[in-house]
This record gives structure tokens, C-alpha cells and sequence, in this order.
């Protein structure tokens, strides 16, 4: 993106050399050259090239993350009738919603419009006033609350390869107790290094490694699930989740709640939609492309998810641990296992990154415009670094975002429950970016009369998902203060 943005400035002048630049890129894309320039789009950054498999993949690997891991565990809190129906309902409300939002990529008309390159910009030329700061303040405060459930989850995977290498050694006598301190401080100190990476545009390597791991860890948890129902020769389970007894009807109630909020948060994506769509070209227009990747990625990543979440359940029934690689409900073949987990831990390094770029990003261009002055925010410093040629060292950027990771690290090391993060944070984004904002702008774009038919169903749409997600953050807080009885920060070991 940065490429195009300073292409643009140098304007024309230099189309012809890049011209000669590009000459394969020219005549694979050029079939309807727009306002007769071949290498730019009309908003004059360079041609866009994402199709709708470039598209769908980004989707797959933003939406298949950690959070497939929980899914056996909230299908347990459910049962064998509400928990795929809950998933299949959340793909639904997800799927139409980002339909919705792929027609606010352009203001006004769909295939000429002003271009709304992120999430923000389109509330900002949409809808405006006080709805821009509150949207910026839940994605930007969301995507910080990924950086601490990512942190918590990477370390919950260094543990449990150090344990499945324990237990193997020991043969399953040794209870092998660690802190998760020491793995969280790890996981910091490379994000610190990584967070240096100055922009977005050069972590698409980083985003490709992220996608295939999620697929291996993803499907080895899926192939075990598979092996253990084969092993038991039964499916585990109930049809309407885990049984009183097991659990008290209290307990029962706010985990159905919680469960509710860990199926929201594997399927929020919504927070970078916009940002995939930029990278679409067209003709055909951007909306027609990205509406069927959300439907090729949302058939994907459901079937993977109602396979990973059932088979979880089939193979645990009411046991189904929190998160399914860590949860010790595997012990053989360990090796596996702790494949598995490294393969969480590398796409997690990675993920983080790409979640936090954008907050990254903001801060850093709200600073320079606050002080453009300053030596210490605008001065950047070339370092010729062996092998990688100039890094551009800028101190702000520097200093804040190391600071950054070590407040995320630390409210790990105090908070580390990994389910009840995980439902927090997918309730609480889940309504207002998956939800809310989309059916806004929505309404706002199309002209929809206020009391019309129409308008009364997106409105009980958005009332009925803003429900779920209260219940659900209600669950999660219900959780935490649970878990909270039991623990003691910094001392406690697993």
C-alpha cells in the first residue's frame, strides 16, 4: 500500500519507466484500462491486483486463529443441538453482515465512489461525528485485548510441549507444575524485536506463515478428536451439554453465556474487512468480489469449525478442555502435539504483528500530527544493517511500541485464562464492528426509509446480536471472577 501511496506522489511523470518496470504486470491485468492510465487506479495509487482467492485467503488465515481451539469446549456447554446451531447462526449473521460492509468500501455509488481504505475511514465518510471515535476507541482497544489473549495463549502452548515432553519422560507420574511467567517473557521480547518491522506492507510473509500453521494446528486437533472418537468407539456428549452435577445450574447458565462469546470471537473478522478489500482489483466492482470470498471463506472456515468443535465434544464429552491441544485431553503421540502447539506458538508471533500494525500505525500518525515538530517522534535514523540493507531507526517508534508489549505481557502474566479473555473480547467487539456499525452505514448508504420493513428487521437484527453479546461479556466477567477465587498472580504454576 505504501508502494502505491508513493508511486501516486510522484505522480505521472514517471509512468513511462515504470512502464517498462512492470511490463509482465501490465498485460496480465489490462484488460479495461481505467481513466487511461494502465498502471493506476482512479484514485491514483498503483493497480490493485487481489482477486477473489488472494481475498479469501487473507480472510481464512484473519478468522482461522486460536480461537478454533476453544470451540470444542463451548460446544460442550451447549450440547449436540444448540452448539452447531449457535455456530451456524453466528456464520449467517457474519456472512450478511459483511455483505453489508463490503458496500461501504466505496461512498455513494458502488463502482465509482470515494474509496474508504480502512474500517475507520468508512464510519468517518459514512456516518461521521462522535460514531468515528467511539468505533476507532472499541476496534483499537480490541485489537489490544488480542495482543493479550494471544500472549496468554502462545505461553499456555510453550507450557504444555515442555509438559507432553515431561509426562513422557516420566510416564505420566511426574504432575510437572510451571509457571507461565518465563514463557510469557519470551513471547514478549520477540514481539518487542518484531514490532520494530516499521510497516504493514512488509508482513504479508509473516500473515502466508501464519495461514499455514493455523491449518496444521487446526487439523492435527481435528485428526486426534477424529482417532480418540475411534478409540472410545462412542460419541461423547449430550444433547444439551454438559450435565448438572457436573457443573452447578449456576454455573451452567453463565458457561453457556461464556461459550456464546467464544463462538463470537472465532468468527470476528469484521475489523479488517475494508482493509482486504483495498487490495481487490476491479473491474468487476470491489463489493461483487469480496462478497463471494466472504461466502467461499465463511463456508470454509465454518466447516472447519463445526468439524473441530464436534469432534472435540464427540471425543471429551462433558470434559472437553478449554482450549483443546493444551488442555491435556491428548497425550500421545506427544511429538504431534508438540508440533501442534509450536505451530500455534510461530502463527501467534505472527498474528499479533498483524493485529497490532494498525493500532501501531494510528498512534504513530496521531503523534506526528500532534507534534511535527519533534526531534525524538519525526527523526528517523538510517542503519545499515548486514543482510538486510537500511532499517530506518525512528526512537518513538521505538520506545512506544516496546512499552506497548510490555504492558500486554504484564496484564498476561496477571489475567492468565485463556477462555475467559477470549469470550470478553469477542463479545465485546463482536456487536459494535460485526453488527452495528455495518447495519448503520448500511442504512445511511442505501437511504432506507426509517420505519420501513426493511429497516425494523436490520434493527431487531442488530437489537437480537447486541442481546448475545451482553450475555456473552456477562458469562466471561462471570468466569473470570470465578477463576480469580482460585488464583494468585505471578505464583501460581500449572
Amino acid at each position: 500500500m505504501q508502494m502505491g501511496e508513493n508511486a501516486a506522489s510522484k505522480n505521472f511523470h514517471n509512468n513511462h519507466h515504470l512502464h517498462n518496470h512492470h511490463q509482465v504486470f501490465d498485460i496480465s491485468i489490462d484488460v479495461l484500462p481505467q481513466n487511461g492510465s494502465k498502471c493506476f487506479d482512479d484514485d491514483g495509487r498503483l493497480k490493485r491486483t487481489g482477486t477473489l482467492w488472494t481475498a479469501s485467503a487473507h480472510i481464512i488465515t484473519a478468522v482461522i486463529g486460536s480461537g478454533v481451539l476453544s470451540l470444542a469446549w463451548a460446544v460442550a456447554q451447549l450440547g449436540w443441538v444448540a452448539g452447531p446451531a449457535v455456530m451456524f447462526l453466528f456464520s449467517l449473521v457474519t456472512y450478511y453482515t459483511s455483505s453489508l460492509l463490503t458496500d461501504c468500501y466505496r461512498t455513494g455509488d458502488p463502482d465509482t465512489g470515494k474509496r474508504n481504505y480502512t474500517y475507520m475511514d468508512a464510519v468517518e465518510s459514512i456516518l461521521g461525528g462522535v460514531k468515528v471515535k467511539l468505533c476507532g476507541f472499541i476496534q483499537y482497544l480490541g485489537l489490544f485485548g488480542i495482543a493479550i489473549g494471544y500472549t496468554i495463549a502462545s505461553s499456555i502452548s510453550m507450557m504444555a510441549i515442555k509438559r507432553s515432553n515431561c509426562f513422557h519422560q516420566s510416564g505420566g507420574q511426574n504432575p510437572c507444575h510451571l509457571s507461565s511467567n518465563p514463557y510469557m517473557i519470551m513471547f514478549g521480547i520477540t514481539e518487542i524485536l518484531l514490532s520494530q518491522i516499521p510497516d504493514f506492507d512488509q508482513l504479508w510473509w509473516l500473515s502466508i506463515v501464519a495461514a499455514v500453521m493455523s491449518f496444521t494446528y487446526s487439523s492435527i486437533g481435528l485428526g486426534l478428536g477424529i482417532g480418540k472418537v475411534a478409540v472410545n468407539g462412542t460419541f461423547k456428549g449430550s444433547l444439551t451439554g454438559i450435565s448438572i452435577g457436573t457443573v452447578t445450574e449456576t454455573e451452567k447458565i453463565w458457561r453457556s453465556f461464556q461459550a456464546l462469546g467464544a463462538i463470537a470471537f472465532a468468527y470476528s473478522y469484521s475489523v479488517i474487512l475494508i482493509e482486504i478489500q483495498d487490495t481487490v482489483k476491479s473491474p468487476p466492482a470491489e463489493s461483487k468480489t469480496m462478497k463471494k470470498a466472504a461466502r467461499i471463506s465463511i463456508v470454509v472456515t465454518t466447516t472447519f469449525y463445526m468439524l473441530c468443535g464436534c469432534m472435540g465434544y464427540a471425543a471429551f464429552g462433558d470434559l472437553a478442555p478449554g482450549n483443546l491441544l493444551t488442555g491435556f485431553g491428548f497425550y500421545n503421540p506427544y511429538w504431534l502435539i508438540d508440533i501442534a502447539n509450536a505451530a500455534i506458538v510461530i502463527h501467534l508471533v505472527g498474528a499479533y504483528q498483524v493485529f497490532c500494525q494498525p493500532l501501531f500505525a494510528f498512534i504513530e500518525k496521531w503523534a506526528n500530527q500532534k507534534w511535527p515538530e519533534s526531534y525524538f517522534i519525526t527523526k528517523e535514523f538510517n542503519i545499515a544493517v548486514p543482510g538486510f540493507g537500511l532499517y530506518k531507526l525512528n526512537l518513538f517508534r521505538l520506545v512506544w511500541r516496546t512499552i506497548f508489549v510490555i504492558i500486554t505481557t504484564v496484564i498476561s502474566m496477571l489475567l492468565p485464562f485463556f477462555n475467559d479473555v477470549v469470550g470478553i473480547l469477542g463479545a465485546l467487539g463482536f456487536w459494535p464492528l460485526t453488527v452495528y456499525f455495518p447495519v448503520e452505514m448500511y442504512i445511511v448508504q442505501r437511504k432506507i426509509p426509517k420505519w420501513s420493513t426493511r429497516w425494523i428487521c436490520l434493527q431487531m437484527l442488530s437489537m437480537a446480536c447486541l442481546v448475545i453479546s451482553l450475555v456473552a461479556v456477562a458469562g466471561s466477567l462471570a468466569g473470570v471472577v470465578l477463576d480469580l477465587k482460585a488464583y494468585k498472580p505471578f505464583k501460581t504454576s500449572y
